[in-house]
């Protein structure tokens, strides 16, 4: 077997290009069907495989954060169009509840099998407790047409909570989306709006079940079209949750995969990588994008992230190929936190340099900008504070702000020289 060597600085910039953050923002074309804006923003989510949706708005959400990431011409109705009126997007699970390109549909066939036996005892409860109002969901919406939960009313008084005290009419509604019965049509806000599968989905779509085979191969040409060079390991994450959260979702194991990787290492399709530092791990990639890899950029890149951007989403792979040890905090007791509720990272070329917590206030339409960590070795500042000072205007215009408010910068003496 072949096994090429590249050095990080290598990997890493491969890493970045074929998540576009490496390469100039594109112009696109359009065709008798669809904008240039719209065929744009579909080819984004094509190349990354999916864009993550996400609930948590003290910004703008992270599946409107990511493809803004990519090309800041992004409007909130570029991906509203793109699901409701071209068809082009769908929403399912992937490692969780993502965007993910319409043509794709029937390698998620599989995960919605499997929630009409389920496993998990996660999933057996929610089965149990809603099953008998899947009939009288689909059919009120035959009738009335697309409809969201508050549609529905609560016969049993349960309250609406968090999402696992779900009343057993949302949840039903909920279920027969996972299972393949209805699709979310329509986001208004953030409130979804299903209607039945049979009037969503595009008539040319294919909806043949793929075999182990098929599946197999379109996971791992997605993940290295999206990651550029990934192990194995990471490979079997990508759009996949993990056995330990809910086992019916994950539909290809690491067997099977290692043995569709060494065989389209063996076709020639893959070429196995060894990463400078890294002589024991094995990476893939696909042997074309070797073939014609060239390291010319003559732009400075400056990103500003979201915790859930696709580049970071697998947290041990960011640690190792960028030396950036990430954790979102959102999650953890105000008291453990480090850098803040929810911060993002910032990417300037080639690496991880700060870390900034921020809200949007959109009542005085300001950017608050609570805190920024430059990282420890971090020493250009003067070569890097007029790109940032440029991208930070850029992402609080995308939040609708006319004002930045910056209130603890460490190092201090850099803050004078910020927005």
């Amino acid at each position: 077997m072949n096994i090429h060597q590249l050095s990080k600085a290598e990997a890493v910039d491969i890493v970045l290009k074929t998540q576009l953050l490496n390469t100039k923002p594109k112009i696109g074309s359009g065709n008798n069907k669809f904008s240039a804006d719209k065929l744009l923003f579909s080819e984004i989510i094509d190349k990354l495989g999916y864009i993550q949706i996400d609930t948590i708005s003290v910004i703008n959400r992270a599946h409107h954060h990511v493809l803004w990431s990519r090309n800041c011409n992004y409007k909130e109705k570029h991906l509203h169009d793109l699901q409701t009126k071209d068809k082009l997007v769908f929403e399912y699970w992937t490692h969780a509840m993502s965007y993910i390109p319409i043509k794709d549909y029937r390698f998620s066939l599989h995960r919605m099998k499997n929630f009409y036996t389920p496993k998990s005892q996660w999933l057996k409860c929610r089965y149990e407790q809603s099953k008998k109002y899947f009939t009288p969901v689909l059919e009120k919406i035959r009738d009335e047409g697309m409809l969201s939960s508050s549609s529905f009313e609560n016969a049993e008084g349960h309250r609406a909570g968090n999402w696992w005290q779900w009343k057993p009419v949302k949840t039903a509604l909920e279920y027969l989306f996972w299972r393949g019965d209805l699709m979310v049509a329509e986001r208004r806000g953030f409130q979804k709006y299903y209607d039945l599968t049979e009037r969503v989905l595009p008539d040319n779509i294919d909806t043949t079940l793929p075999s182990e085979k098929e599946l197999n191969r379109f996971f791992i040409l997605k993940a290295l079209s999206s990651m550029g060079v990934a192990t194995e390991k990471e490979i079997q994450k990508f759009m996949q949750p993990g056995k330990n959260i809910i086992s019916d979702l994950q539909v290809t194991d690491r067997k099977t995969t290692q043995k569709t990787i060494n065989e389209m290492c063996e076709n020639g399709e893959l070429v196995q990588v060894v990463i400078e530092g890294e002589n024991k791990t094995k990476n893939y990639a696909f042997t074309k994008s070797l073939n014609n890899y060239s390291n010319k950029i003559d732009f400075d890149r400056t990103h500003i992230l979201s915790p859930f951007d696709n580049l970071i989403i697998q947290r041990d792979r960011t640690k190792r190929l960028f030396d950036f040890d990430y954790t979102i905090e959102c999650y953890v007791p105000e008291s453990k936190r480090k850098f803040g509720y929810f911060v993002l990272p910032i990417i300037w070329n080639n690496k991880f340099v700060a870390r900034m917590d921020c809200k949007a206030d959109r009542k005085s339409r300001t950017l608050l900008v609570k805190n920024i960590v430059f990282e420890n070795k971090f020493k250009e500042f003067e070569n890097f504070v007029p790109h940032f000072n440029k991208q930070l205007k850029n992402f609080s215009e995308f939040n609708n702000c006319d004002k930045i408010m910056l209130d603890i910068c460490t190092p201090s003496k850099v803050k004078r020289f910020l927005q």
